[in-house]
């Protein structure tokens, strides 16, 4: 389930690369409004309630605006990076999730995990290559703060969950703070967009829902410490279309960053499952 999950999340990031040259947040929008109406249905079939907790409010807007941000920035650095540079730099997020915890969670960090996040930043910044003559250092700096902003998301997401909130109804909120955040970049930039782009919006909204329903149920089959590692197989679904689609081809020091970074989660993986099993 988690394999077919990043195959979609790929797919999304090859149908909103299609859509062409539409504003970004116009991108965001559609795909956040498919979000939406499936989670709205979701919660009307399973009859839930749409009430919440008032103390997780903040919670709530602080993620949908995080998530809003990570959506964003991943779009623009899909539009402008070989797709392989674009999915990597957002797989930072678990990394930054770890970071956050601290603040949301007040988790406190190991050494190894302090040593692991130095090394999978060492890795980010082999694929952002943060010098002026590089052409794509803005795309690659976006693609790096959507990381950052999924793995806040991703934080406030498990700290609402450890407080009660259902996870259709975060999404459901989410979705819906996001869109309406996004009409007034839109209004300022709005492009009329043909019958094919609106296809391939819809698609790429459709292949979003079909990834976090696919992780959804993954996570509720295995905990996260077995599974979590495959979802890096992301990588090699987004750069494999990428070079057949779009003729990417991701330079030495990418791939040199490709390497790093999934490397670090091996070993997380590695660390987590070897502590789970002493405890």
């Amino acid at each position: 389930m988690i394999i077919i999950s990043a195959f979609c999340f790929a797919l999304m990031s090859t149908f909103v690369r299609l859509s062409g040259d539409l504003p970004t947040p116009e991108k965001g929008f559609f795909r956040n409004l498919v979000a939406f109406v499936f989670a709205l249905v979701i919660m009307i079939k399973d009859r839930e309630s749409f009430h919440f907790q008032k103390r997780n409010l903040p919670l709530l807007i602080g993620r949908s605006l995080a998530g809003t941000v990570g959506i964003l920035c991943n779009f623009y650095a899909v539009d402008h990076l070989a797709l392989g540079d674009a999915s990597i730099l957002n797989k930072m997020s678990p990394f930054f999730a770890v970071l956050f915890s601290l603040i949301f969670l007040k988790e406190k960090l190991k050494l190894y995990q302090v040593l692991i996040l130095t090394g999978a930043f060492i890795g980010a910044m082999f694929v952002v290559k943060p010098t002026f003559s590089n052409a794509e250092l803005i795309p690659s700096l976006c693609g790096f703060v959507g990381g950052m902003g999924a793995g806040a998301a991703y934080s406030m997401v498990r700290a609402l969950g450890i407080r009660g909130e259902k996870g259709s109804f975060i999404v459901l909120f989410f979705s819906g703070v996001s869109c309406l955040s996004m009409i007034p970049l839109m209004a300022f930039n709005f492009k009329i967009f043909t019958p094919l782009q609106l296809l391939f919006l819809l698609l790429a909204g459709l292949s979003a829902a079909g990834g976090q329903f696919s992780i959804t149920a993954a996570y509720t089959y295995a905990p996260a410490r077995e599974i979590s590692i495959y979802d890096y197989s992301q990588i090699i679904f987004a750069s494999a279309i990428g070079f057949f689609v779009f003729a990417d081809i991701p330079d030495i020091f990418s791939v040199v960053g490709y390497v790093i970074i999934v490397a670090m989660a091996v070993v997380m993986f590695v660390i987590n499952n070897k502590r789970a099993k002493v405890v």
